[in-house]
């Protein structure tokens, strides 16, 4: 059988004090007379038992449950989003308050259930989080609480988003391009995503793609062209085999995923290249991959981590939330895949 809850009385008689003394020292309260010789005899004696506060009756009485709900669509089952739950975790945990992580699949059913489910158990605030960016509309049952988006965007809906910053990616994934003399013979190889599938483009191909075409125009720096396709290696085998066959020589490419870039990889030592003696590659995302290519990948980062952490601090952050964009930065992973610009043939 499970030992008995210590509580405030067994506290109090240890102590020798009333049970109302004992209250207001272990509740800090300052503005009480209470001796100091009391107030320790009452924190030696909950030391001494190991007693805890009974959660459930401070929030009826602070009005604060000290828990967050963490609602998204697919992070928690993905393996390369793990770190938005870690960095959310350490930032509760680092403000003594308690995550509670659900994920609904996507399924519009499934989320209001959840959402409802985390009201009722007094939450006091949700995290409303996407495993991709892009623009979505928030359950009616979130209108008018304190809800942080998370690596989302939903116009309209007054809270704040903590997105990663993709139109600096793009500028950084080009700076590493220039810096080493890539001015010319550069193609995109994903670019906006702008397919049947999603022929607008994706968020984050079209933010980083507008980065990227900016740095390249104020250097006066050529993109030579884009191949739009889905993010996946056999999308970029398949471009990047194509260009090549159309008698295309690029000297630099500027892939939309490290599985892009694993395509690509493919494809130029199909066709007698090397990286990055003929061809220099850059990417986005920086998964586990990147680091075991050879050579290995130059990436900018996607910050999962970072991301899960600052969303916790928003939305422990005192007063008002109001709506507004926290862009996360997303740092450059410097390897071996962009080398010197070589002269056209």
């Amino acid at each position: 059988m499970p030992a008995n809850r210590v509580t405030m009385a067994d506290v109090a008689r240890r102590a020798g004090v009333s049970p109302t003394t004992a209250s207001f020292a272990l509740s800090g309260r300052t503005d009480m007379r209470i001796s100091d010789a009391a107030r320790n005899k009452v924190l030696e004696a909950a030391a001494e038992l190991g007693y805890r506060p009974n959660a459930t009756a401070r929030s009826l009485r602070t009005k604060s449950s000290q828990t967050i709900g963490f609602v998204s669509d697919a992070i928690t089952t993905t393996p390369f989003a793990g770190e938005v739950i870690r960095g959310a975790l350490e930032a509760a945990r680092a403000k003594e308050h308690l995550l509670f992580i659900t994920e609904t699949g996507g399924d519009r059913a499934v989320e209001s259930g959840l959402v409802n489910g985390l009201l009722d158990r007094q939450v006091d605030a949700v995290i409303y989080a996407a495993m991709y960016t892009h623009y979505v509309t928030p359950p009616p049952e979130l209108h008018g609480r304190r809800v942080v988006l998370l690596n989302c965007l939903a116009p309209g809906f007054d809270a704040p988003s903590v997105i990663p910053d993709e139109i600096e990616a793009g500028r950084t994934a080009g700076r590493a391009l220039l810096a080493a003399g890539h001015t010319d013979g550069i193609w995109a190889i994903g670019g906006h995503q702008a397919v049947p599938a999603t022929p607008d483009g994706i968020f984050a191909g079209i933010e980083r793609m507008r980065g990227l075409q900016e740095v390249f125009r104020d250097a006066g720096a050529r993109l030579n062209g884009v191949a739009e396709c889905d993010w996946n290696t056999e999308d970029g085998y398949r471009e990047v085999g194509r260009l090549l066959a159309e008698g295309h020589r690029p000297r630099a490419l500027v892939c939309s995923t490290d599985r892009v870039s694993f395509g690509a990889y493919q494809a130029l030592a199909e066709a007698g290249l090397s990286v990055p003696r003929d061809v220099s590659i850059v990417s986005f995302d920086d998964q586990d991959i990147a680091g075991w290519l050879k050579p290995a990948l130059t990436t900018v980062a996607l910050p999962h981590h970072e991301l899960g952490r600052r969303a916790v601090e928003l939305i422990l952050e005192d007063g008002p939330l109001s709506a507004s964009s926290h862009r996360v930065p997303m740092p450059l992973r410097e390897r071996d895949s962009i080398g010197p610009a070589r002269p056209a043939n």
